[in-house]
């Protein structure tokens, strides 16, 4: 028996300025159901959910929103979260200084004789947090917590506004694989309490795992919607609708061929800034070949990234021993600069905070970190900067009618390609890639495989850290594998598989390799 429909979204267009981002969609949801949204990065996904939510009010777009059977014309987000419809955005929007239960009912608080009543806060906060799964404190600081935890905080903060219609976009794409089978769990759960969810994601398993219905966009424009049985989605079906062509295969052909060694690190310590005493890296020794692809594979935690931040410039924790050397020749590096001057660049895990400046164009990123590439002289050649980050924005396939745009403009995938273009610019000798492909989909994903190819066939050193395995196996030469801040072994991709490197990267592969004291063996 097929659920009444409780969302239809009739003929929506959204126009920016020099852009058509939603060109007349359509969106049926069934009552009780998951319906997947799926569409490259820049389809005009999250537009349509803002519009929805009100964050774009009515007016500012054209069409209808039935919901419920009734027309909606939300002003805001405030009203939408009224009529039960809550949006929980790829990037969370907690306060990390304030506690749960102050970031549950901010803007919502409790009121009793004109004061807010945290006691009675409080002991709601623990039912909503039950509902969710979490045993926690409501006064501990949202700091405090991972982001799993964060994220099923948002939900709960979802429930305290009664709603019925929930909005997910990318819903794990900072989770680690037990985080993210929490959270399906959790999703499938709402179905029975008559909750509909809408997921927006770029993981088709996940997509397949669990959607009653799929809905793929693509170039602002609904290309088909169908429904399925949780467990039987055709993953190249929507791969097929989402890029308007078939991937016969998800990881691009490359023949690679490793030259000398270009980058190698010894007996590399560093100590947690927040935890004395506690070290995040413990004597990690590792190398890589100019031309090669060496993969960084660890369970959330692992120290994948603390490792790759400290050894470039020692921008995270306290250094405590360890040597590096580039083309042989032993290096100091001390800071991000000199890092940069020594011929090593860092794409970081985290582009919103870290690899971005959110109030610059495009143009400027690009440029950041070698203006010196710019100079004439001692000033800025600012039509030299317009020439290069045109460069980039044609060569890395940047979807922008203007480099002078802003990056906040750019769907996640063309902002990692300016990160990526700002780092390239630097002409590095050693590429740190941490997650280049998170939260991304599968055509850009493509995209960005090839760009690391090329790099890798310019004679670069290339370092991927991912928490994707088959990304892993699909385009490294070698992969490390770390644990509690130990590096535990490295194989050889033809001789590895996810279940040999899953044992390595829980040490419980029966000894460790130890990685980098044979080169001639490996």
């Amino acid at each position: 028996m097929e659920h009444p429909l409780i969302l239809q979204m009739q003929g929506i267009t959204k126009l920016f300025p020099g852009v058509r981002a939603l060109d007349d969609v359509t969106l049926e949801v069934h009552r009780g159901t998951i319906h997947a949204i799926c569409g490259e990065n820049g389809a005009g996904k999250s537009t349509l959910m803002k519009v929805l939510s009100g964050v774009y009010p009515h007016g500012s777009y054209q069409g209808k929103i039935i919901y419920m059977g009734s027309e909606m014309t939300f002003k805001d987000i405030k009203e939408s979260e009224s009529a039960g419809i809550a949006i929980i955005h790829q990037e969370l929007t907690m306060i990390p200084e304030l506690s749960i239960t102050e970031n549950i009912f901010l803007g919502n608080e409790i009121v009793k004789h004109g004061l807010i009543d945290w006691d009675a806060a409080q002991k709601r906060t623990v039912e909503l947090l039950e509902m969710v799964g979490l045993s926690i404190d409501p006064t501990t600081l949202i700091k405090h917590l991972g982001v799993g935890q964060q994220q099923l905080v948002e939900i709960a903060k979802a429930f305290s506004k009664n709603v019925k219609l929930l909005i997910l976009d990318e819903p794990t794409s900072a989770l680690n694989e037990a985080d993210s089978a929490n959270l399906l769990e959790l999703m499938r759960g709402l179905k029975s309490r008559d909750i509909t969810c809408i997921m927006i994601s770029h993981k088709l398993n996940e997509i397949a795992a669990i959607s009653d219905a799929v809905t793929v966009i693509r170039d602002g424009r609904t290309v088909e919607t169908y429904t399925v049985e949780a467990g039987h989605v055709d993953e190249d079906r929507i791969i097929r609708a989402m890029v308007g062509r078939s991937i016969e295969n998800r990881y691009p052909a490359h023949k690679s061929n490793p030259g000398e060694i270009i980058f190698e690190v010894s007996d590399w310590c560093v100590e947690d800034p927040n935890n004395p005493g506690r070290r995040v890296c413990k004597n990690s020794s590792f190398f890589v070949r100019s031309g090669e692809i060496v993969g960084f594979a660890g369970l959330m935690g692992a120290g994948r990234t603390e490792l790759m931040r400290s050894i470039f410039g020692q921008n995270y924790g306290i250094y405590l021993g360890g040597s590096m050397k580039v083309r042989g020749k032993p290096i100091r590096v001390t800071s991000v600069a000199s890092a940069i001057r020594q011929g090593i660049a860092y794409v970081p895990e985290d582009r919103k905070s870290l690899g971005l400046n959110l109030l610059d164009n495009i143009r400027m990123t690009t440029v950041a970190a070698n203006l010196k590439g710019i100079m004439r002289g001692r000033l800025l050649d600012l039509e030299r900067e317009f020439q290069v980050a045109e460069e980039y924005r044609r060569s890395l396939n940047v979807k922008t009618h203007s480099v002078d745009r802003g990056v906040t403009t750019l769907s996640g995938g063309n902002q990692q390609k300016v990160v990526l273009g700002k780092w390239l610019f630097t002409e590095p000798d050693v590429l740190i890639l941490d997650e280049p492909t998170r939260g991304i989909d599968v055509g850009a994903k493509y995209e960005i495989y090839r760009l690391i190819h090329e790099m890798a066939d310019q004679g670069k050193a290339v370092i991927l850290i991912s928490s994707e395995l088959p990304e892993l196996l699909g385009i490294s030469d070698r992969i490390y594998t770390i644990f509690e801040g130990n590096i535990t072994g490295v194989i050889d991709r033809e001789e590895a598989n996810q279940e040999i490197l899953m044992k390595m990267m829980t040490n419980t592969s029966g000894a460790e390799v130890e990685a980098g004291k044979d080169k001639k063996a490996l």
